[in-house]
């Protein structure tokens, strides 16, 4: 495969045009990150990958992936990596958002394993390509729901944040019912957020599971039940 290195270039340049160096530490503290940030904010990243993205289009797939990941593998700065997941998602390619591409957000999830990256992926990425086939994505999820992997687990846990009524809900019990013993923060805290955002749609649904399960941490417990009682 064979990146388009003038897109990886232009974004490259273009972060550090934008770079503040005062800012950089805080952001790298705050995110507990041992890649570096170049010091860009968000909304000035937004901006910027807005006009080189619309002036850079890939010609097909194959040029995508291999796009998004060398920018990803390669990366120096952690707004690097922020770039490659927005280019991942950027709209002319949405087309191409199926369960080929799953192979690709499972390394960047795993390679990432911090929670700016992984969540992104998991919910924006993922979620959407379960819902449009669920008969090739979900024994995948399943999977992952039991897998060693931290953030596999945490994937499968939240990729239905915000599916609302689309939710499968034998796939959210499934998920969710391995982790409720482990003792690790992002797990606890991906079961609380992913039945909290499901019980916005089926509140009855949520405080029916968490009185079946004693089990579920206080913080999972918390979360689930923050805005119904």
């Amino acid at each position: 495969m064979s990146a388009d290195e003038k897109l990886v270039r232009a974004i490259r340049d273009g972060l550090a045009e934008l770079a503040d160096a005062a800012k950089a530490p805080a952001m790298q503290a705050y995110m507990k990150s041992a890649m570096p940030f170049r010091g860009v904010p968000k909304p000035q990243r937004s901006a910027l990958l807005k006009q080189v993205l619309a002036d850079h289009i890939l010609p097909d797939r194959v040029t995508y992936s291999a796009t998004v990941l060398e920018l990803w593998r390669t990366a120096e700065y952690r707004e690097e990596r922020y770039a490659a997941i927005d280019l991942s998602g950027y709209r002319a390619y949405r087309r191409w958002q199926d369960p080929e591409l799953l192979a690709m957000y499972e390394e960047m999830l795993v390679t990432g394993a911090w929670w700016d990256y992984v969540d992104e992926l998991a919910i924006r990425r993922i979620g959407p390509i379960l819902r449009a086939d669920r008969a090739r994505v979900t024994p995948g999820m399943r999977a992952w729901a039991a897998d060693t992997d931290l953030w596999r687990r945490r994937t499968a846990i939240i990729c239905q944040v915000g599916a609302r009524e689309e939710t499968d809900t034998d796939l959210l019990r499934h998920a969710i019912e391995p982790a409720i013993a482990e003792p690790e923060f992002f797990l606890r805290k991906g079961i609380g957020w992913a039945l909290r955002d499901y019980a916005k749609t089926a509140p009855d649904w949520v405080r029916s599971f968490v009185d079946e399960h004693p089990g579920l941490s206080g913080l999972s417990r918390r979360e689930a039940l923050k805005h119904i009682g």
